[in-house]
C-alpha cells in the first residue's frame, strides 16, 4: 500500500516537472459547454393537472369454504393432526378485499376515466382528491375488452385534466405518469416512448403505448401524459417475472379508450369491429407452402359461418396484407383495424390466394357478444369405428362422429389418435388434433387423406390446417420420399 502511494506521489511529481517546462493553454470553462439535450422539467405538468389526478380504492365481497378438521375441538389429535386433517370443508365464509388503483376527472362535474380491472367486481369505489376529499363512487359502466370504466361522483366545479391526441405519439417521446403505486398517493413516474401500437397477446384489440416508465400496482388506471400536459394514455399493466415494474409498461391509447367512454356515458354496448376471422403470422416455410415472396401478412386460419368474412367470400388459408389500405405485416396488425370500425363500413381486403393477388369488398359488423367468450376445451368424443395409418407422416387417425363434429363446431376433418417420431411430429401435430385440411384440400375422412398424403411431392413445404382448443391454426408439414 505505502509502494503505491509513493507511485502515486512520484507520478505527480514528474508530470509537475514536465509542466513546468511547458506553456499551458487555458481549458474552456464547463460553464461554456451547451448541453445537446435539455432534460425535460415536468413540475408545471404536476402542479396544473396533479389535482385531477384521483386515488381510487374498491372493496369487494368474496365467498370461501374454510377446511373443517374431524377432530373435536376439545380432541388431543385436534392440537398434532387438526392443521393437516383432510379436506373437508366448513360453511362457506364472506370476507372482503380491498384494492387500490388510480384515475382522473375529465369533466367538471364528476366524470372519472379508469381502468375497468380496477373497478370490475366491487361492491363499494371510493374516489379520493388530492384536496382529501372522498366521494362514494357509481359505475356508469365499463368495457373489458377495451379495459375501461366510467367513474360518476356527486360534485362539481372539479379540476379536469386535458386530452391529447395519442395517434401522434412518437417513440422516443418524454411521458409522465401519475398514479398511487402500492397505495403511494399521487406519485409521479416519468421515462420515454418505447412503441407504438404494440399488441398483446390477451389484448388484440388495444394498439398499446409501450413506455419504459416505471409502472406497479397502484398506477392502474392513472394518466399518461406527454410533455404538453395532455393525457394521451391509461396506464394499464406491466410485463413483469417478480411482481414489479421491469421496464416494460403499456398504456391504453387515449383516442381508443375515449371512444369507449363516449358509448359508455351514454348507456350504450361498446362497439366493436368485427371481421369473424382468426388469424396467425406467416412464417418463412408457410409463406414458401403457399408460394410467397416473403413472410407477410395475417394467414387466415379460420372463417366464422355467416360472418362478414364469409359472407365476403374469403377462405382458410388467405393470406391479408392490406385492409382499408394499411399494409398487414404481421397477424397482431388487424383487430385493432377492424376494431376501430363501424358496423356497415366497407373495407377492402387484399388477399395472396394460391400465390395470386387480389381484393375483396368486406362489410365490417358489430362483434357479437357470443363472440367474447372462449369455447371450451376440445374434447375426444366417441372412439371411432375405424383407424388407419398415414405412413408418410408417422400418424395414426380416425373418423371423427357426428357428436364430436358438433361438439368440435367443425364440419369435416379426421382426429389424430397417435404420432410417432416423424413428420408430423416434428411440425407439431398431436394426439386430439383434428386434421382440416392438407395442401388445402379439405380432409372428410381417413381414406381421402392417406390418398392425398401419397401423392404429395417429398421435401417441399405443406401447409397442413390443424383444429385444436385454441381454434384452427397451421403448420407446415415436409414429407419424406
Amino acid at each position: 500500500m505505502q509502494g503505491n502511494k509513493w507511485q502515486l506521489r512520484r507520478s505527480v511529481a514528474a508530470l509537475g516537472v514536465v509542466l513546468a517546462g511547458m506553456a499551458i493553454s487555458p481549458i474552456p470553462a464547463l460553464a461554456d459547454t451547451a448541453n445537446l439535450v435539455a432534460l425535460p422539467d415536468f413540475t408545471p405538468i404536476v402542479k396544473r393537472f396533479g389535482p385531477a389526478v384521483v386515488n381510487i380504492s374498491t372493496t369487494e365481497t368474496k365467498v370461501a369454504k374454510e377446511p373443517q378438521s374431524p377432530f373435536p375441538p376439545n380432541s388431543p389429535l385436534q392440537q398434532f393432526f387438526g392443521p393437516f386433517a383432510g379436506p373437508n370443508e366448513g360453511p362457506a365464509q364472506k370476507y372482503q378485499v380491498q384494492s387500490l388503483g388510480s384515475g382522473f376527472i375529465v369533466s367538471p362535474d364528476g366524470y372519472i376515466v379508469t381502468a375497468a380491472h380496477v373497478v370490475r367486481g366491487a361492491q363499494k369505489i371510493i374516489v379520493s382528491l388530492t384536496n382529501h376529499q372522498q366521494y362514494q363512487a357509481k359505475l356508469v359502466g365499463l368495457s373489458n375488452r377495451i379495459d375501461v370504466a366510467l367513474l360518476k361522483i356527486d360534485a362539481q366545479n372539479l379540476p379536469t385534466v386535458q386530452l391529447g391526441d395519442s395517434s401522434r405519439l412518437q417513440v422516443g417521446q418524454w411521458v409522465l405518469a401519475v398514479g398511487a403505486p402500492f397505495g403511494f398517493e399521487n406519485s409521479v413516474t416519468q421515462g420515454v416512448v418505447s412503441a407504438t401500437s404494440r399488441p398483446l397477446p390477451d389484448d388484440p384489440y388495444i394498439p398499446f403505448i409501450q413506455t419504459d416508465v416505471p409502472i406497479n400496482p397502484g398506477n392502474s388506471g392513472g394518466p399518461l401524459f406527454n410533455m404538453k400536459g395532455q393525457v394521451v394514455g391509461i396506464n394499464d399493466q406491466i410485463y413483469t417475472n417478480s411482481g414489479g415494474y421491469m421496464g416494460l409498461s403499456f398504456s391504453i391509447p387515449i383516442n381508443v379508450a375515449m371512444d369507449a367512454v363516449k358509448q359508455l356515458k351514454l348507456h350504450q354496448k361498446v362497439h366493436f369491429g368485427w371481421l369473424g376471422v382468426m388469424v396467425q403470422n406467416v412464417s418463412m416455410d408457410l409463406a414458401r407452402s403457399f408460394h410467397m415472396k416473403e413472410p407477410i401478412g395475417a394467414l387466415v386460419s379460420q372463417v366464422e359461418p355467416d360472418g362478414p368474412a364469409a359472407k365476403a367470400g374469403l377462405k382458410p388459408g388467405d393470406v391479408i396484407v392490406s385492409f382499408d389500405g394499411q399494409p398487414i405485416y404481421n397477424s397482431a396488425q388487424l383487430p385493432p383495424l377492424v376494431g376501430g370500425l363501424p358496423a356497415g363500413f366497407q373495407a377492402k381486403v387484399g388477399i395472396i390466394r394460391n400465390g395470386k393477388s387480389m381484393t375483396i369488398p368486406v362489410t365490417v359488423e358489430s362483434l357479437p357478444s357470443s363472440a367474447d367468450d372462449q369455447g371450451g376445451p376440445a374434447q375426444e368424443s366417441e372412439a371411432p369405428e375405424q383407424k388407419g395409418s398415414v405412413a408418410r407422416m408417422r400418424i395414426q387417425v380416425g373418423p371423427l362422429s357426428a357428436a364430436a363434429r358438433k361438439q368440435l363446431d367443425v364440419s369435416s376433418g379426421v382426429l389424430v389418435l397417435g404420432v410417432a417420431n416423424g413428420p408430423a411430429a416434428m411440425a407439431g401435430i398431436r394426439p386430439g388434433d383434428v386434421i382440416l385440411q392438407v395442401a388445402q384440400q379439405p380432409i372428410d375422412n381417413v381414406a381421402q387423406l392417406q390418398k392425398l398424403v401419397s401423392s404429395l411431392p417429398a421435401g417441399q413445404p405443406i401447409p397442413v390446417l390443424i383444429h385444436r382448443r385454441e381454434g384452427n391454426f397451421y403448420v407446415v408439414l415436409s414429407l419424406p420420399r
